[in-house]
């Protein structure tokens, strides 16, 4: 899962960074409102994280500018003022929630993931798929109720495939998500990654469909 990080100062930015990427998310970094505005606008991300005391473009203009031009990712703002006032614009502009300065990382990262959830339309932090279950919270794989060891890289191919279980991911779609633009952006790295997953859960897991993609097998296969 791919996630935005929209902080100007260096060492919270730092922070949030090591909490999101802990927590399963690949994150980009930026510390000024026109590059976040352009990042969110071009990039597909599955969360960002807005503060908005921003250089250049506030946090509240970034937010406006996205949802006018139909960016629906899901946003959660982060402010040092946390008045009232400000939580309803922030809201009224479109943030999907938000969280007030001073803040314990262990709270943004269960709303961070919450927040995910929803926007998938998936309420639990369980989620299954056929005989597949994953712990959002505990970041855990089990099949058929038995823990099956990941790394942080296989669980988050999993845990991008159960949010996407309704249907057929494109390879290119996965690798921007497991990966962004650094040079481990090739096909072949993502086939070894199937195949280790492959030979960790055994076959009827992780489904292909040639030419379009990977799934996670249940009762029905994607259409």
């Amino acid at each position: 899962m791919r996630a935005l990080a929209v902080e100007d100062e260096p060492r919270i930015a730092a922070d949030l960074a090591a909490a999101l990427g802990a927590a399963g998310f690949r994150v980009d970094l930026c510390g000024d409102g026109e590059q976040a505005w352009f990042l969110g606008d071009t990039e597909d991300y599955d969360l960002i994280v807005l503060d908005l005391g921003l250089p250049r473009l506030d946090g509240l203009s970034v937010l406006k500018r996205w949802r006018a031009n139909g960016r629906e990712m899901p946003v959660l703002v982060l402010t040092a003022r946390g008045t009232w006032m400000e939580r309803v614009e922030g809201i009224d502009a479109g943030a999907d929630d938000y969280l007030p300065k001073p803040f314990r990382m262990e709270e943004l990262v269960a709303r961070a993931r919450a927040l995910v959830r929803r926007a998938a339309g998936r309420g639990s932090a369980l989620q299954t798929a056929g005989a597949l279950s994953l712990d959002a919270n505990r970041m855990t794989v089990a099949l058929r109720g038995v823990p099956v060891p990941v790394t942080a890289l296989e669980y988050r191919m999993l845990a991008y495939l159960m949010l996407n279980r309704d249907r057929v991911v494109p390879p290119t779609e996965l690798l921007e998500h497991l990966h962004g633009d650094d040079d481990a952006r090739e096909a072949n790295a993502l086939e070894a990654l199937v195949a280790r997953l492959r030979r960790k859960l055994g076959p009827g897991v992780i489904g292909t469909r040639r030419g379009f993609g990977y799934f996670l097998e249940s009762e029905d296969e994607p259409a």
